[in-house]
């Protein structure tokens, strides 16, 4: 059995690197990392052409939408927050036409941090735009705890109260249609989401790259060859 093929969502920014200071695809290194410890292989996805997108996803045998910059709130009908960042238009178009194709094709989906919110966003619920507590400092990840909701995907994963990494200043406001939450902070913030149905789509609010427990990762990597073999695939 070969190792699935895992397509992770990037960056697009102005990198320094050498002689070089231009727009880059960026990603950093811990999600490749987690996605090959465990037992996946890991692709790039820079922005691109949301017309694309079903192509991308059917080559995949699965996707990981990484962290990165507040998703626009004109994606959920809110006018933006003062505290909310400057948009990532690129993304959030390519992103959400990613979303959509994993779940119409059934291709077994994580959203980190970011990316859960877009996975709310997609299926047409809102985001709180800030909130205190979950950003230890600029820069820096924090930790706090999380509890998982029982007879949940996740919960199956992670069952007990977990120490998770932690950096972000937004959060699921409304739940998004056909969504159910699977895990919660000691302050109710929603830290969890995923699929109500068969197709294996998870989000989470923290980011498990950054830390060492790589059971999340391990579910979508299984579910991704799982999913992959059944349909006589790759792996």
């Amino acid at each position: 059995m070969s190792e699935p093929l895992i397509g992770v969502t990037t960056y697009l920014d102005r990198a320094r690197w050498g002689v070089w200071d231009m727009e880059a695809a960026l990603l950093p290194a811990p999600y490749p990392r987690l996605v090959r410890e465990s037992g996946g292989i890991a692709v790039m996805l820079p922005p691109d052409r949301p017309a694309v997108a079903a192509a991308v996803v059917a080559r995949l045998d699965g996707l990981v939408v990484a962290g990165g910059a507040d998703v626009e709130p004109v994606r959920y009908g809110a006018e933006p927050d003062p505290r909310t960042g400057p948009p990532a238009r690129e993304r959030d178009s390519w992103e959400l036409a990613l979303i959509d194709a994993a779940l119409a094709s059934g291709t077994p989906l994580l959203g980190i941090c970011r990316g859960m919110q877009l996975l709310n966003v997609a299926l047409g619920g809102t985001l709180v735009q800030h909130l205190d507590g979950h950003v230890e400092a600029v820069g820096v990840i924090g930790r706090h705890k999380v509890e998982p909701v029982p007879g949940t995907r996740y919960a199956s994963l992670v069952p007990e109260t977990a120490e998770v990494p932690t950096y972000h200043h937004q959060a699921v406001d409304r739940l998004g249609a056909g969504l159910a939450v699977s895990a919660r902070a000691e302050d109710g913030t929603v830290e969890a989401v995923e699929a109500a149905g068969p197709v294996w789509a998870l989000g989470v609010q923290w980011h498990p790259e950054m830390g060492e427990d790589r059971r999340v990762m391990r579910g979508l990597i299984e579910a991704a060859a799982a999913a992959a073999a059944a349909a006589g695939g790759r792996t």
